[in-house]
């Protein structure tokens, strides 16, 4: 399988790879410190058609696929995390449920502004007490028969742009019901911002990605109409699934870029720094540590973009979107704390790219599903669980 970019996606990759170093780089740093969110460079980014690429062109999208969105993706976590998880969660959260499993009157009325990025979707699945185990749903959705709305309570946490000015929906998964056999029935339900009873609380102190948003969110008797239903009832989770498949790729391609970043920014360094008379590039002990996360950025692209081509021709790519995202994290946390070492003292001050860099690595192995659960996924997709 040749992984080569066409034409027309190398030209998207260096218009990114530009705007990333020439908008967000100069910047981001600044809005890092402050806890605050980069409205002005979100809008650049809706601008260019970012938030549309693998949306159709009808609802204004750019026509193009998870391969383009991990392109992108992968040149901003170059530079920086933080814009690149806005952009990953506003598509493969916010908008692509609606574009898969939404009605068409949903799709038209919510799409083009997610496309447009003006405005965000978020999508609430993970709660306190829930964790990895995303079936262990406790906020309920009741259908009131007189009002024919559906009445949510509950609670989210971990919810990645469910708070910004420009936040207009959350989908939110909620029991709906029971199955013959007692299982919870899990829907999903799009909660409009400012719908009373719907509370965004103040922002998460994070340890990185500290200029994207994320809330925790509370729902007391909210009422929405119940044809704000996503897809079929009860399909809530099976519809989650799918979707952190796709996502799964896209957090790796993120990770894959954070990964090369810290390759940029140690080749950068180790020719600039001079230690005992020459740069400390020449040391032997030095080109061999980048040459190996050089080695580790590379093949975490290759089993991205091979999950990506999957997805995109039809194939079954589960097992593969796993493994990358297993790869990549990892490689991004080794690769961000070899940047640092690399970096000595420099490397844990906040002006340097690389301290954000490995602030940013660990959630990497957590989000989307931790690294266990994607060992479990791999396991399964060989056959030895059953």
């Amino acid at each position: 399988m040749d992984h080569r970019l066409s034409p027309e996606l190398e030209e998207l990759r260096r218009t990114v790879e530009e705007f990333a170093h020439d908008v967000v780089a100069p910047k981001i740093g600044d809005f890092y410190e402050r806890h605050e969110f980069p409205y002005e460079i979100v809008r650049e980014m809706g601008r260019m058609g970012l938030f549309g690429l693998p949306f159709p062109e009808e609802y204004g999208g750019m026509g193009g696929d998870y391969l383009a969105l991990g392109i992108a993706l992968e040149e901003l976590a170059r530079v920086d995390s933080s814009v690149a998880i806005t952009l990953e969660a506003g598509v493969s959260l916010g908008a692509m449920p609606l574009h898969l499993f939404g009605t068409e009157e949903q799709k038209r009325e919510w799409l083009p502004r997610l496309c447009a990025g003006e405005m965000l979707g978020a999508f609430g699945l993970t709660e306190p007490d829930g964790g990895s185990d995303a079936g262990a749903t406790r906020t309920t959705a009741r259908l009131d028969p007189e009002t024919d709305e559906w009445v949510i309570n509950g609670s989210k946490c971990f919810i990645t742009n469910s708070g910004t000015d420009i936040t207009g929906l959350v989908t939110v998964t909620a029991v709906t019901g029971r199955k013959p056999d007692g299982r919870p029935q899990i829907s999903a339900i799009i909660v409009p911002s400012g719908t009373p009873g719907f509370t965004v609380a103040a922002p998460y102190s994070k340890v990185g990605w500290n200029a994207s948003d994320t809330r925790e969110l509370s729902f007391a008797d909210v009422r929405v109409p119940a044809a704000n239903l996503v897809g079929e009832e009860g399909r809530g989770y099976a519809q989650f699934l799918r979707i952190l498949d796709e996502g799964r790729i896209a957090i790796a391609a993120l990770a894959t870029g954070l990964a090369q970043g810290c390759v940029d920014e140690s080749v950068k360094y180790a020719k600039e720094r001079h230690a005992f008379g020459r740069p400390i590039g020449a040391n032997q002990a030095i080109q061999f540590k980048i040459a190996d996360m050089e080695m580790k950025a590379h093949t975490a692209r290759l089993a991205w973009r091979d999950a990506a081509s999957r997805l995109v021709a039809g194939e079954p790519f589960k097992k593969e979107a796993a493994l990358a995202k297993l790869y990549s994290s990892t490689v991004a946390v080794d690769n961000a704390r070899d940047a640092t070492q690399i970096h000595g003292g420099y490397g844990f001050m906040n002006e340097y790219p690389v301290a954000r860099m490995w602030r940013d690595s660990k959630i990497l192995e957590i989000g989307e599903g931790t690294s266990e659960v994607q060992r479990m996924l791999i396991a399964r997709e060989l056959g030895l669980v059953s």
